[in-house]
């Protein structure tokens, strides 16, 4: 073992990452390929220790591909950095190569800016079975959302192909009402012979509360078309597939959102969260899917920054005092504080007139309400660090701009 200090980088991937370490000087000391097994990781881990006294890792990535080798790693003690990919990529032009991009490159410029930066870069923490669970559950709802989003697209382009009336009259995505129906009637000849009690009755049965007004809707919409367009047939079929799709989608959402709220309601700060008005338990999970621990944030001005919602500066020369909006924050917290800023303005007096106040003073819709989740931030972080729920005249916020 030398003295001093080895920066070890690593590259994370799929199959297999790769690792660099650097001394004090920068120079590589190690680099090498590393199947992404937990043993073979653990025996690079004890061969850098043999390095040097002191050893400081880095990746570069910390989603699923990484979990091993960052379990592995706080398994062992170690304190592991992030440095961000599009910051690694920024960095590598600068080094020998120039544009020029491979593993090995990537890993020992992880280390080296590792190595410069120190302390500015920031400190992973591992998340406990909650947090990655729920992690993982708010993200695969995400995609069922995002795959019955597609799905009722492709439903209405092949519902035009049969009769363009009846797409404009449907609401398959507002009301699953409509979806019930397009999964037993897709053609215009079948509904208008069904009638509107007929049709009202099937919807009834199978429990839909608007079932007269979708069916009169349906029916008068096919009306206007007495002619029979070419395709009708595949694509009537075509029609029935998709709208049962979206039913089994719905199902399969119903079922992740139950998982997603009990084990959100687990977190000893669910009830916390969910006081605050506009954030159910969908948001509350997100919340903490984003940030991990809530313990870890340093300030509401913190969480402000990293969601997105605090200007920085664009300060050059003579021009001074200039503001814009930030370009790197993390997307899904600053959904969780616009979203939840969205619905407190139907649901809370006092969100509704600060929102207001705001348009008034000329702001447009949008940049109002970032401002009211700027200033929602402030709350919710207030109401985390003194562990208690929300109230309408409290705690005390400090201005936001």
């Amino acid at each position: 073992m030398t003295t001093g200090q080895v920066w070890a980088g690593v590259d994370v991937g799929k199959e297999h990452h790769w690792v660099c370490a650097v001394d004090d000087s920068g120079k590589v000391v190690l680099s090498r390929r590393l199947v992404n097994d937990e043993q073979p990781i653990r025996e690079l881990v004890a061969e850098i220790d043999e390095l040097a006294e002191r050893v400081s890792w880095t990746v570069d990535l910390t989603t699923v591909y990484a979990a091993l080798v960052l379990t592995v790693l706080a398994d062992a003690g170690k304190t592991v950095r992030y440095l961000a990919g599009r910051a690694v990529w920024q960095a590598s032009a600068t080094y020998r190569g120039g544009e020029a991009k491979t593993d090995a490159k990537d890993a020992r410029v992880i280390a080296d800016q590792a190595r410069m930066r120190g302390q500015d870069l920031p400190v992973l923490h591992p998340d406990d079975d909650l947090i990655s669970e729920l992690r993982m559950l708010t993200g695969h709802r995400a995609d069922l959302v995002a795959d019955r989003t597609r799905t009722i697209n492709r439903l209405r382009q092949q519902l035009v192909a049969v009769c363009p009336a009846l797409e404009r009259a449907a609401q398959p995505s507002q009301d699953r009402g409509w979806v019930i129906l397009l999964a037993r009637y897709q053609r215009p000849k079948a509904i208008r012979q069904s009638g509107v009690s007929r049709l009202t009755k099937v919807l009834t049965d199978a429990g839909v509360r608007n079932a007269a007004s979708i069916a009169a809707a349906a029916v008068a919409a096919v009306k206007t078309q007495t002619m029979r367009l070419p395709g009708e047939e595949v694509a009537a079929g075509l029609i029935a597939d998709l709208a049962r799709e979206v039913i089994a989608l719905d199902d399969r959402i119903k079922t992740t959102d139950a998982d997603i709220e009990g084990r959100f309601r687990r977190h000893p700060l669910a009830e916390v969260i969910t006081s605050m008005p506009g954030i159910g338990f969908r948001l509350g999970a997100e919340f903490l899917a984003a940030v991990g621990d809530p313990a870890l944030i340093g300030s509401a001005d913190q969480l402000a920054a990293w969601a997105g919602l605090a200007p920085v500066s664009r300060d050059s020369g003579k021009r001074t005092g200039r503001l814009h909006t930030p370009k790197r924050y993390s997307r899904r917290l600053r959904r969780v504080m616009y979203m939840s800023a969205l619905t407190a303005i139907r649901c809370d007096p006092d969100s509704k007139a600060y929102y207001q106040r705001k348009r008034d003073e000329g702001k447009r819709p949008i940049p109002a309400t970032i401002c009211l989740a700027r200033r929602r931030t402030n709350v919710l972080y207030a109401l985390i660090r003194d562990n208690r729920t929300w109230q309408p005249d409290s705690p005390p916020v400090t201005a936001a701009a």
